[in-house]
């Protein structure tokens, strides 16, 4: 397939960066208004700063780097993610096992690139980060989206799953805890989706890059600690537990039996390997990393700054007319529904026009995440709670009077 014929597929299936929510709040930005961003998972505009430690530990690795590290990281950041891989109860690693990337979003792309023939299929939650709808169409696959059930605190609809499983399907995406929905999934859920994958002879691929930003004393349960007899590739990093996004610093472990996918591996190792490495000085941060993770565990908990910003606009959403949201448990997102009757929605890009235009809040649409109802829109609640305030009662005002068609 020629290139141009690949991105005119992509783009039926890819989120749009620069699409025209952005050019208008950019344009209305250039005019002096100010913006109240809500749109994006990035800390440090909020006043989020990465601990000392980790900094220092950049900083010293800056005067001292050597050049290239193995394709695969450093082995003191391969070590020390192996502890972690130990703590969560993830079976069958070793350093060899992991490798390390410029955020977990290219390990993604690297993984489906490895893996997809034209054709192939792999299954991938509704709503979900977009870019995993991406990455398998820009490997030649065919994304197959199974449904997240609201009613059910977002969990996968298990039955949905099964529907779609074909000879094609190659594996299972789970990204738990959620992004867009903030959801966490408990264990009996997860057993339910590794034993769908062990009858189809399926490889999972967990994405638990929030798996540190849990709230509510629930536990997160690393996917591949309950399949030790299938292959899973799970995905981390430590942009949003350590508030470095921007850094690039994620890895991808190989975890269980990888005795029947050498053949996918050996393809990973090779496109690796074709990268030289990933960026240095963010992963020399790794060990440091898991030495201060009390940090953002005191974000999480009454009177922390995540806790009580989710609690803020959680509050506020929940008593607008219109409006129905789950509760987010971790990560610092929320998807909330609008009432496409009531609202005459039939457009929920036009919807986050309208509301940027008239009240200067950006957020992102729902379809934007793979949803396929024009009735909902995600909230990222990083900003203060004064900011989040504000938003909340411009919404309340906008769906007063606000009628789509």
């Amino acid at each position: 397939m020629r290139i141009f014929e690949k991105s005119t597929k992509l783009n039926h299936v890819s989120y749009d960066i620069r699409g025209p929510i952005m050019e208008e709040a950019e344009r209305m930005s250039s005019q002096g208004i100010d913006i109240i961003k809500l749109n994006i998972g990035n800390p440090a505009p909020f006043g989020f700063r990465a601990p000392e430690v980790m900094v220092k530990a950049m900083a010293d690795q800056l005067t001292n780097m050597e050049g290239y590290s193995d394709s695969k990281g450093l082995l003191s950041a391969r070590e020390a993610i192996l502890e972690y891989c130990k703590e969560k109860q993830m079976p069958n690693v070793t350093v060899d096992d992991i490798y390390t990337g410029n955020g977990v979003s290219e390990l993604i792309t690297l993984s489906m690139q490895a893996l997809l023939n034209p054709g192939d299929e792999v299954l991938i939650p509704a709503p979900n980060y977009p870019l995993w709808t991406g990455s398998v169409a820009l490997a030649g696959g065919t994304p197959v989206h199974y449904v997240c059930d609201e009613e059910q605190e977002w969990y996968p609809d298990i039955d949905d799953m099964r529907r779609k499983i074909t000879n094609k399907t190659k594996g299972i995406v789970i990204i738990n805890p959620n992004n867009p929905t903030g959801a966490v999934y408990p264990r009996e859920v997860l057993e339910q989706i590794v034993q769908l994958a062990r009858e189809h002879d399926l490889i999972l691929f967990a994405d638990e890059i929030y798996d540190r930003l849990v709230m509510d004393g629930l536990e997160h349960v690393a996917l591949a600690s309950l399949a030790p007899d299938l292959l899973t590739v799970s995905f981390n990093g430590l942009s949003k537990s350590h508030l470095i996004a921007g850094y690039r610093c994620g890895w991808m472990c190989m975890c269980g039996d990888k005795s029947r996918a050498q053949g996918y591996i050996e393809g990973v190792k090779l496109l690796s390997s074709m990268r030289l490495c990933s960026n240095v000085p963010a992963q020399s941060l790794i060990p440091a990393a898991f030495t201060c993770r009390e940090e953002t565990d005191k974000l999480l908990v009454p009177g922390g700054r995540i806790y009580e910003q989710r609690e803020c606009i959680y509050n506020l959403v929940k008593d607008i007319d219109g409006m129905s949201v789950v509760k987010p448990r971790a990560a610092f997102y929320m998807f909330p529904k609008l009432d496409k009757k009531k609202f005459g929605l039939v457009d929920d890009e036009r919807f986050a026009l309208d509301f940027l235009k008239d009240k200067h809040i950006l957020f992102s649409h729902g379809i934007g995440f793979h949803w396929d109802q024009p009735d909902h829109f995600r909230i990222v609640y990083l900003p203060e709670c004064e900011v989040l305030r504000t938003a909340g009662e411009r919404l309340k005002d906008f769906l007063s009077y606000y009628r789509q068609s």
